[in-house]
């Protein structure tokens, strides 16, 4: 069921309203003021049903999940702090200061699930809309935007071979134990010992041995595969219900070390190798996104996490079109490094790659070296968001991290822009009653 309407109160005499107690020139107090709150009601009713309990406020959800990736918080924090900051609690729209939490953590999970990323999308176009209320952003930057992606590591421990078989024997294990299955031997407490040694013989560059150890751990995982796939053949109810885990452990047992889409996590089995060729981190675990940010302003306009690795070049398509859908604004002009040689986009005149040198005006060459000003605001994202390490479940989730880091990034710039407006508009006041008034001077 819906949230119910939020209607005026007639006031409380022995509580103070918050917008009477709270400073209206702070920064969180005028952004809840630039955020069109009625337009997420009107998008997402659809995702709501007729009966049964009524929802939380959708401003109080939308708010919740903007103060959690503006602030980079998890999703039992962010309930924590709103009950001690006001301007969360008015920024949330509440009228009167609140003892309570505002929701159960787990009530974000299913909030971003029901939503989805198309849902979510909705959040980052807001974002963008009150930065151009606000002035932080200009109209015609809309026009020139920069192009890179990045990686965005999925939460599992670094892959080896060890760690994926001996996890595979537990789980398989596990389940079966779950499922009243009798083995015929179980491994664990052999295969956790091989585990341990494969570990200590790798460390003493031991590698022969290592290698024996692994391949016992490897018989060890299609023992136990083998004897629940032959138990579970003649029962439809079992075979459903381990055919996604037997499925994970034949890719794992198939797969070699010059194999392709390897298995890289159990829980996470979408998670792709991508080498972006640094030094200090040679392979990252995770997805590919694509960020699309003004040229002049670094505020993101498209945030996109692909499938798989794909060529750089074969995602510009891809980027524009969620720019446009965002804005409303066709890109003039689009800056990108050499990665993207060979792109799919058909307006060809309106890329420009790093170290081109045909065709460039005084203006588009230095709208060109700024390019790289957005590798600094994906570290931002990374550091002072939660690109850094994506927590959400599936691929589903690593799309509704990216934008929902997005839209957190964006806030950030609104919030600073604001703040420092505020400033300056303190310092010009105090400057001209300094003006006015020569006796206070001296």
């Amino acid at each position: 069921m819906g949230p119910k309407p939020t209607l005026p109160s007639s006031g409380d005499l022995y509580r103070s309203r918050l917008d009477q107690i709270l400073d209206p020139r702070h920064e969180l107090f005028r952004l809840a003021g630039l955020i069109d709150w009625h337009r997420f009601d009107h998008e997402f009713g659809r995702f709501y049903r007729p009966l049964g309990r009524p929802a939380k406020p959708t401003r109080l959800m939308v708010g919740l999940s903007y103060l959690q990736h503006t602030f980079n918080l998890s999703d039992e924090a962010v309930v924590q702090r709103w009950i001690e900051n006001p301007y969360w609690q008015w920024f949330c729209g509440c009228e009167y200061f609140q003892h309570e939490l505002p929701c159960d953590p787990s009530s974000l999970t299913r909030w971003r699930k029901r939503l989805g990323p198309d849902g979510l999308e909705k959040l980052l176009a807001e974002t963008i809309q009150a930065g151009l209320e606000s002035g932080a952003v200009r109209p015609s930057s809309l026009e020139r935007i920069s192009v890179d992606t990045t990686v965005q590591p999925k939460a599992i421990t670094h892959p080896t071979d060890a760690k994926l078989y001996l996890k595979a024997v537990l789980a398989l294990v596990r389940q079966a134990k779950k499922c009243g299955l009798k083995l015929r031997q179980a491994h664990t407490r052999l295969a956790k010992r091989a585990a341990v040694q494969v570990g200590r013989y790798a460390h003493a560059r031991q590698m022969r041995r290592m290698r024996r150890e692994l391949k016992r751990l490897k018989t060890y995982l299609g023992r136990v595969y083998r004897d629940i796939a032959r138990k579970v053949a003649g029962d439809e109810v079992l075979s459903r219900r381990f055919a996604p885990l037997l499925g994970l452990t034949e890719r794992l047992l198939m797969q070699e070390r010059t194999s392709k889409n390897k298995l890289y996590s159990l829980h996470a089995p979408e998670v792709v190798c991508i080498a972006k060729g640094k030094a200090h981190r040679p392979y990252e675990f995770g997805s590919k996104v694509a960020l699309a940010v003004t040229n002049r302003e670094g505020f993101v306009l498209a945030s996109k996490a692909l499938e798989g690795n794909p060529y750089d070049g074969h995602t510009l398509t891809t980027t524009i079109d969620q720019v446009v859908a965002m804005t409303d604004v066709e890109p003039a002009r689009v800056y990108v490094d050499s990665g993207y040689r060979g792109h799919d986009y058909a307006k060809t005149d309106r890329v420009f790659i790093t170290r081109q040198r045909r065709g460039l005006t005084p203006t588009i060459k230095r709208e060109l070296r700024r390019r790289s000003a957005i590798e600094p605001m994906i570290g931002h994202m990374k550091a002072d968001g939660r690109l850094g390490r994506s927590h959400l479940l599936g691929a589903a989730g690593d799309a509704m991290n990216a934008l929902l880091v997005a839209a957190g990034h964006n806030l950030r710039l609104i919030l600073n822009w604001l703040r420092l407006f505020v400033a300056w508009l303190m310092a010009a006041l105090i400057s001209s009653s300094a003006q006015s008034d020569p006796s206070q001077v001296a």
